[in-house]
This record gives structure tokens, C-alpha cells and sequence, in this order.
């Protein structure tokens, strides 16, 4: 491999994002006009996917490029827990970078991984804010409950998580020389709820002329038992329910639009540096959310396409423009590889994911490796069933010490079990662990709401990506430990696995 010149590398996560709302993406709302510009002007995936549309499976897997069924965090209560050897703060500081997490965490590393660390979570700060009115606001997000806030946020955006998250950014990369390289992560906890936007962003959207969704909660009667648990759990929760999802679905669309000027400014305050760096910005999401699909807010249930599948744009002075979406599919394991080698790092034991470079940079690349994408879902065991919550199972039903309803979409019911997902062109094959298999036609039907399993006219589909799932999940396997002195791997130096298959004659193509 060549080894490039060294690039400042610009990380932006958000939380709960769904990629699909978004006027790229021919969504009717501009939630996203400099997130969208910054996708023309460099690489854009439409057909990108977290590896668990959770927080800290898929944080984790970003940092590692490892799959949940690997690094063993498939919960996330779990997230301390990693099973890994290299990560991506570890690469870059072998490689001389200065490295800085700022914001959301919620996966394995802590202060000592980085140079710099700053974090924030769902109600704030973690370590106590100095400014009073930081305080103040953060104690008025906590007392939210991840509810939805109806009225405009009052209090003004400079005490949002996104602006505090960007001042702290730009002051720690004007204290590093220009002569050394940069990770920064810029972690966003929003537009995950508690669902909250001040003015001007609250207006924005009104919930009275918002797009209508495409489904609501009838389709539910022929969902699996999680799905309806967790409409049930909310309708606990929330006096009113299917009232506040229009007021969700606004907070949200405004919540993305000021996290769109954050990124503006981030990118802005940057530009001094950039004229001495070149720079690699990657912006992407760990999972999405239903956002009143399905009669829905948050995540928890399976692994539709809509919480599956999330923003990728990649941005930099070595990416060649695309214009229209890449037709690769790629998945937030393929992060952590394709990072390493911009800064000239080989590929460390242990990472399962897929490096990008060669597609970013328009070097040579086999298509058939990106032709799929592999998501896992599910803690173990056997799913719970309505029978199981009739009997009022500890674990199963979350109240508070004082016995008010807790919505925690993320709980025994809709976690147990395991669930597997293959995305291969408009085709999506889902399975579990008790054998229920499913079939979807993306492009027809975006939504998952006709299995074509049993359809006669999908059956070499169904073959096809039976035969993909297949090897998936031996590409999933952990190849870890490796044992000094023993058997050497062999390996591709980009992880790459199409040049290594058999012939179209001898099986199918991955």
C-alpha cells in the first residue's frame, strides 16, 4: 500500500440519526443543508450501515472495526466489557497523532485513552460544567426523562450539547502545533432524544405541516412481540402518546438543522489549520430512529432498515467528489481500517472491517467486496414472549424506585435473542435464532411491510443472500487471540475478502 501524507482526521458522530431524513436523500425537510454539501462536494453512502442499531455495540464496533459478536458487546449495559486488542485512538497515537474525544463516549475508553477528553451525555455534561447557566441547563435536561419538551427549549443554543460539544473542539485544536497531525472526535448526543430544540430551530418544522409518515401503529398487529411491546411500554409512559410524536418528529427536524450549523461552524473554525493540513471528515451516526414510523419514537425492536441503515459522508482533500451517492454497501466497522490507513497504519489483528481508502481515493478496488453488508442485533438466549410480561418478569417491566412508568425503550423484551441482517443491493434478508426468516424488496417496499420469503419470484434472492448471511457471519467470527509463535494468518492488507472467493461457477458472488 502506499502510505499517504499524514491528514488531520475530523470525526463527527451523532446519535439516534436517521439517514434518510434528509433532502438528499429526497426527504421533503432541509434538515441537513451542510452535511448534504459537504456529500457532493466529497463522498456520499446511501447504502451505509451501523453493525447494531444500539449505542454501544456500534460505538464500539466504530472504534475497533470489529462486530458485536466479537468484541461481545451486544448490550449496552456491556460497553466496559470490549473483548478487543488495537483501537482507533490507540493507531493514531502510535502514529504520532494528538487525539481528543469530545462529547458522547459510552463505549470502553475513558480519559487515559485520548490526549484530550471532554464528555457529554444525554443530560449534559458529565463533569460539572463551570458556568452557571451551563448547569442550569443541563439540570433542566435531566429532568426531562427523555420525554419530549412541547414548547420551544428555553434556553438559547449556546448551551446545547452540539454548541458546547463544538467550542471545546476548537479550542483544543488551536493548542495543536500544525506541524502534528489531529484525531478529534466530535461525539453529538443529539438529535437522540429527550426530543428538545430552542428557537430558531423550533419553528423551523411545524408539526402541523410536517410530512406525513408512511405507516402508523396499525401495521404493528403484524410485527413480531417487540415491536408491540414497545408501543405498549410508551403508551405506560406517556398519557398521551400518539400526540406527542408529531412534536417529537418537529423537535427532531430541528434538532438536526442546529447540529447542520454546528457542523458549519466546526468546519469553519477549522479553516485555518486546513490551509497547512490536508484533512480527512468523516460524519456519520451510530443507529437511527423510527421517528414516529410505525406509530414509533427511539429504537429497540429488530433491525429495520430505517434504524439500520446510517448517514456516511465522507469529506477530504484526498476524496474524490462522487456527486450521487456511492453504490457501496459499507458498514461503521469499515471506519476504524479505512482511518488507519489514511494515516499510513497497517490493519492491526483482530479488525474485521473493510478499509475505504482505495474507494475514496478512486485507487483500485474489487466492487464485488462492497456488494453487502452484515448487521447483527440481539444480547442471547431465547426471546421473550407476551407470556413472559403477563407474568410481570423482573427485567421485563421498568418502573422507577417510586413506581412511575420509566420508558427504557432498550430492555430485556426487545433484547434478547439473537437477530441477523444482510443488505445486498434492493434486497435485505433478516433472521433470528428460533428460525423466523424474512425477505424484503427495499426498493418497493422501504419499510419492511411484504416478506417475500415464501414468494416464489424472490427464490434465487433468498438463495443469494442465504449464501451471503453464511459468510457473513464467518467473516464475523474473532480471529483473536493470535498466538506469537504460531500459525501466521493469512491476511488481506485491506481486509479486502472478493479477490480471495471462488469463481461465479463454483458458488455465488459475494
Amino acid at each position: 500500500m502506499t502510505t499517504p501524507r499524514r491528514p488531520d482526521l475530523v470525526l463527527v458522530l451523532t446519535d439516534q440519526h436517521r439517514a434518510d431524513v434528509s433532502a438528499r436523500e429526497g426527504f421533503p425537510l432541509d434538515t441537513t443543508p451542510f452535511l448534504d454539501e459537504l456529500g457532493r462536494s466529497g463522498a456520499w453512502f446511501d447504502r451505509a450501515y451501523t453493525t447494531s442499531p444500539l449505542c454501544c455495540p456500534a460505538r464500539t464496533s466504530l472504534m475497533t472495526g470489529r462486530f458485536p459478536s466479537a468484541h461481545r458487546v451486544t448490550q449496552n449495559p456491556a460497553h466496559p466489557l470490549a473483548i478487543r486488542d488495537a483501537d482507533l485512538f490507540g493507531e493514531a497515537r502510535a502514529a504520532g497523532y494528538a487525539t481528543a474525544m469530545i462529547g458522547k463516549n459510552h463505549t470502553y475508553l475513558d480519559a487515559s485513552s485520548v490526549d484530550h477528553w471532554v464528555e457529554f451525555m444525554h443530560d449534559g455534561q458529565v463533569t460539572a460544567p463551570s458556568k452557571a447557566l451551563h448547569k442550569e441547563f443541563d439540570t433542566w435536561l435531566a429532568a426531562l426523562r427523555h420525554r419530549t419538551h412541547e414548547e420551544p427549549t428555553p434556553f438559547p443554543v449556546e448551551v446545547q450539547n452540539p454548541h458546547r460539544i463544538v467550542d471545546e473542539a476548537l479550542a483544543w485544536a488551536a493548542t495543536v502545533p500544525e506541524d502534528r497531525p489531529f484525531l478529534l472526535t466530535v461525539s453529538i448526543p443529539e438529535p437522540h432524544n429527550p426530543y428538545q430544540v430552542p428557537e430558531p430551530y423550533f419553528s423551523l418544522f411545524p408539526k402541523e405541516s410536517l410530512p406525513p409518515t408512511r405507516t402508523g401503529a396499525d401495521v404493528l398487529e403484524g410485527k413480531s412481540f417487540p415491536w408491540q411491546y414497545l408501543r405498549g411500554l410508551g403508551e405506560r409512559a406517556v398519557a398521551d402518546y400518539e400526540g406527542a410524536i408529531a412534536p417529537s418528529r418537529a423537535n427532531y427536524f430541528g434538532m438536526l438543522r442546529l447540529i447542520d450549523d454546528e457542523l458549519r461552524r466546526l468546519l469553519a473554525g477549522l479553516e485555518t489549520r486546513h490551509r497547512v493540513r490536508e484533512r480527512v471528515v468523516v460524519a456519520t451516526a451510530d443507529h437511527g430512529d423510527f421517528v414516529g414510523e410505525y406509530g414509533l419514537v427511539r429504537k429497540g425492536a429488530e433491525i429495520p432498515d430505517i434504524l439500520a441503515r446510517v448517514p456516511l459522508v465522507v469529506s477530504g482533500d484526498a476524496v474524490r467528489p462522487s456527486g450521487a451517492p456511492r453504490p457501496e454497501h459499507v458498514s461503521l466497522a469499515d471506519l476504524m481500517p479505512t482511518l488507519c490507513e489514511a494515516m499510513g497504519r497497517e490493519l492491526p489483528d483482530g479488525v474485521q472491517g473493510r478499509s475505504l481508502w482505495p474507494l475514496l481515493t478512486g485507487g483500485p478496488c474489487p466492487a464485488e467486496e462492497f456488494s453487502s453488508v452484515y448487521v447483527e442485533q440481539g444480547m442471547g438466549g431465547l426471546p421473550y414472549g407476551p407470556e413472559d410480561v403477563a407474568d410481570q418478569m423482573p427485567g421485563l417491566i421498568f418502573d422507577g424506585p417510586g413506581g412511575e412508568p420509566r420508558w427504557d425503550e432498550l430492555n430485556a423484551a426487545t433484547q434478547s435473542g439473537r437477530r441477523r441482517k444482510v443488505r445486498s443491493g434492493d434486497w435485505t434478508l433478516y433472521a433470528d435464532i428460533v428460525g423466523d426468516f424474512r425477505l424484503y424488496n427495499l426498493r418497493e417496499d422501504p419499510l419492511e411491510l411484504v416478506d417475500r420469503w415464501s414468494d416464489p419470484a424472490a427464490a434465487d434472492e433468498r438463495v443469494r443472500l442465504l449464501s451471503l448471511l453464511a459468510v457473513w457471519q464467518m467473516r464475523a467470527e474473532d480471529p483473536l487471540p493470535t498466538v506469537p509463535g504460531g500459525y501466521r494468518l493469512k491476511r488481506d492488507p485491506r481486509n479486502h475478502l472478493a479477490p480471495y472467493r471462488h469463481s461465479e461457477e463454483k458458488g455465488p458472488s459475494s
